[in-house]
């Protein structure tokens, strides 16, 4: 029993420890016990699982990780200090030490109490200054973004008119020339007053060849309106409104427009276009100044103008109306005429610090009220217009040539003769025949009007004369 079961288990412990299956024993096989054993199938080792153990250290990293920002977090708001800026200096810029004297009081006295407490003002005083600072260049920093222009349009729109406008167009038919009436519609700026008149800027383009003017206020009402003044060079009007014709209620919502400086405009600045564009009525278009002094070859006669260029929409009806910065100051008057409409995004203003001794000049003018037909001035004259070919051809100034001198006439009588060059009626430019005609027709028969002429004595030279004509009646 002991050599069967003993060496038995001395085989067994053997096999395990070396890990290796047991030897076949000759007694155990020859039958001598009926006991058998049969060795156990080496098992295949077992993998290790790496993988788990590498994702466990990866979690717990993570989790550590967050709990130690999580504490730091905390720390900060707890404990907050400007040490953990990589250099302060980004934030808050600079400082400057001065050197100073810095003597310690004997003992805690009041005038060492009140010393020491100046200090802590003087601090005080210097942080409000800077926020107040701040508050400023905050307040700076918000007019330079265009997204509610509401006050500034409450502010100017009173200001800005409407124009409407009759007016006689020439036709050609198959070679005949018929005329008829056609309406228009322009934008107009208010921009003073006197004891008689409202006065009113615009584009020349807008009252040339008008046979009546309408202006429509804030209000929706409208009044009869004529020129008092133009200048073709600068597509620049001014026309007038009889105080007395205006109701107590618009004069109270209507308002006087507030000029600015256009000398002082820089690329890029905000720009707010106020106008009766298409003839539907006052609308608001923005956009920025996209460039200044713009070179802008303006009429047939090679004049340059030097424009303000803005990329808020400018269309035809917004001539004559105001171009404004973030202020509500007018900087220019626009002109739909200028560019046409060829191109998108470019929209040309007159400026306003050229504009104004123009204005000045016009707004200086007499008013001419519109004539009856039997009462029209008449002058006697036939007239050739001197343009810029005929100039250079012969020579002629500008103007009105006077090809025919009518026997019995206000301008025989006057001493006007053939050859004599009209260049300016009553005041106004005269430059083609049209003009003049114009200017009579608003004149009233009886007038003494001042006419400056170009007179030639040897055919080359003309000298400037300025003779008196007393108008007569054309019926």
């Amino acid at each position: 029993m002991y050599n069967e079961q003993g060496e038995e288990s001395f085989y067994r412990q053997e096999s395990e420890i070396n890990n290796r299956p047991l030897a076949a024993d000759p007694a155990l096989s020859t039958g001598q016990s009926s006991y058998q054993y049969q060795a156990a199938p080496k098992e295949a080792p077992k993998k290790k699982k790496t993988g788990s153990k590498v994702m466990g250290l990866i979690l717990a990293g993570l989790l550590f990780g967050s709990c130690a920002a999580f504490a730091f977090v905390v720390i900060l708001r707890l404990f907050p200090t400007d040490h953990y800026s990589d250099d302060p200096r980004e934030e808050k810029g600079e400082v400057e030490i001065e050197e100073a004297d810095v003597t310690l009081p004997d003992n805690h006295t009041g005038d060492a109490a009140e010393e020491q407490a100046e200090p802590e003002e003087a601090k005080e005083e210097i942080a409000g200054e800077e926020e107040a600072g701040d508050e400023k260049e905050e307040g700076q920093e918000s007019l330079a973004v265009v997204t509610d222009v509401t006050k500034v349009v409450d502010e100017v729109m009173p200001a800005v008119v409407s124009i409407f406008g009759v007016y006689e167009v020439t036709e050609n038919y198959w070679g005949f020339e018929m005329q008829r009436e056609q309406d228009g519609s322009g934008s107009g700026i208010i921009v003073g007053k006197n004891e008689e008149e409202l006065l009113i800027v615009t584009n020349n383009h807008v009252v040339a060849d008008s046979t009546s003017l309408t202006v429509q206020f804030i209000d929706n009402e409208k009044y009869n309106a004529v020129v008092k003044g133009t200048d073709a060079d600068s597509d620049l009007a001014v026309v007038a409104i009889q105080m007395t014709e205006i109701k107590d209620a618009t004069k109270a919502r209507i308002k006087i427009a507030q000029l600015g400086d256009s000398d002082a405009l820089k690329v890029g600045e905000p720009a707010i276009a106020i106008g009766n564009a298409l003839g539907y009525g006052q609308s608001v278009t923005t956009g920025v100044i996209s460039a200044v002094n713009r070179k802008y070859s303006q009429d047939e006669k090679g004049n340059d103008a030097f424009l303000i260029q803005t990329d808020a929409a400018i269309n035809p009806g917004n001539s004559g109306g105001a171009l404004l910065n973030i202020y509500g100051e007018v900087i220019g008057i626009n002109s739909s005429k200028i560019g046409g409409m060829v191109v998108e995004g470019m929209g040309y203003a007159i400026p306003i610090s050229t504009a104004k001794p123009i204005l000045e000049q016009l707004m200086s003018k007499k008013t001419r009220a519109p004539v009856e037909e039997n009462k029209k001035g008449y002058l006697g004259i036939s007239g050739i217009n001197v343009t810029e070919d005929v100039k250079t051809t012969y020579g002629l100034p500008i103007g009105v040539y006077i090809a025919q001198v009518f026997d019995g006439t206000p301008a025989q009588k006057a001493g006007l003769r053939k050859g004599d060059v009209i260049v300016s009626f009553d005041g106004d430019q005269v430059e083609t025949m049209e003009e003049l005609t114009n200017l009579l027709d608003v004149t009233m028969a009886g007038t003494n009007v001042e006419l400056v002429i170009m007179r030639t004595d040897d055919g080359n030279t003309y000298e400037e004369e300025t003779i008196e004509v007393v108008l007569g009646a054309q019926y």
